[in-house]
């Protein structure tokens, strides 16, 4: 019964049914997805189970190697990062998940402000700052996958609560990167069929159709952002009953053009490069794997930044003032912005 009456996704409910009693699922899941996430007072600090590196990614994959693991995970964060901080506490340190990843992997940590040199795969030395800005790491954290041989093979940007994280850790492991995206592999487990399809949130702020987003020909006199969401996603349902209702996002939404899109849909689009395609389409030709997604374009239909992982308010109004004074045209990340805004944030 507790199944029929589940409004999240399947693998979603199945993880959190095998963990938790049915009365503690709602709670459980707005702890994941619900957080402050004004930046943190006191430091954080990498866990004590992280590899002692000294940096040499090549050296430290040859090490993993030895002792049969399967590659790297690199952990890309911050001191004073909210999602950080629930990264390492509600993720890894779960007994299930930290005792996975260290079977499996070795994992290296990065601060994005630091100045340690680095190594990477291919012999080049940088700073880990420079790193961070070169592997375009515009949230924190972000955590990247390298195979054994050193490909990387996955890529998380931002926070995902500890289903999805786990979902990584396998199809990484157990090497499914080598046969299907990673999209295709979250589909396979999130049954779709086994819930009705759900409607979408509707917002005033939402374009009506037809889907003409072509920027290619006709310049955009606004950036546009396209909100990717499918129905019976609790991950939606928090974006639009909380951060979509704050008085200070809402008016920055509504200098923008906004479009709402299902994800597995089948609605006819005009893309801002002047492609006709379809809804689902168009996410998987993204490389799309969450919603929702937000991808942000610029008024000549160039991709600005996308946020395919947990916001809340003050992460996305920060976004939303990037693409409004037009940050993205100065500096290379929207981590670089940030920091050009409160440099002494990070120099604490």
């Amino acid at each position: 019964m507790w199944m029929r009456r589940c409004t999240l996704t399947w693998v979603y409910c199945l993880a959190l049914h095998a963990l938790l009693p049915a009365s503690a699922l709602a709670v459980a899941a707005d702890d994941f997805l619900d957080f402050d996430d004004q930046p943190l007072q006191e430091p954080l600090t990498f866990p004590e189970w992280f590899k002692l590196s000294f940096l040499d990614f090549r050296e430290d994959l040859k090490e993993a190697r030895e002792v049969g693991k399967d590659g790297l995970l690199v952990y890309y964060g911050q001191k004073y990062c909210a999602y950080c901080k629930q990264f390492l506490e509600k993720d890894l340190a779960r007994e299930d998940i930290q005792a996975y990843t260290l079977e499996r992997f070795d994992v290296i940590g990065i601060d994005i402000h630091g100045d340690r040199m680095v190594v990477d795969p291919a012999g080049m030395e940088l700073t880990e700052r420079e790193l961070a800005i070169r592997e375009e790491t515009n949230f924190t954290p972000t955590v990247v996958f390298y195979a054994r041989e050193g490909k990387e093979v996955l890529r998380l940007r931002g926070y995902y609560p500890p289903y999805r994280f786990r979902a990584a850790l396998e199809y990484v492991a157990d090497g499914h990167y080598k046969n299907e995206p990673y999209r295709e592999y979250l589909a396979r487990a999130d049954v779709p069929l086994v819930f009705e399809p759900g409607d979408l949130n509707e917002q005033p702020f939402f374009m009506r159709g037809p889907m003409m987003l072509d920027r290619s020909r006709i310049r955009g006199e606004q950036p546009l952002v396209v909100f990717f969401e499918q129905g019976n996603c609790h991950a939606c349902d928090v974006l639009h009953s909380g951060p979509l209702q704050d008085p200070e996002i809402r008016q920055r939404i509504s200098r923008l053009e906004n479009v709402q899109l299902s994800y597995w849909g089948d609605t006819p689009v005009v893309t801002p490069a002047g492609e006709r395609t379809t809804s689902r389409k168009w996410a998987e030709s993204l490389g799309l794997f969450y919603t929702p997604t937000l991808v942000v374009y610029d008024d000549r239909g160039h991709e600005i930044i996308r946020v395919d992982s947990v916001v809340q308010f003050y992460r996305l109004r920060n976004i939303l003032d990037y693409v409004l004074t037009e940050g993205y045209r100065d500096y290379p990340t929207f981590q670089s912005w940030r920091t050009s805004r409160s440099p002494r944030l990070y120099l604490k």
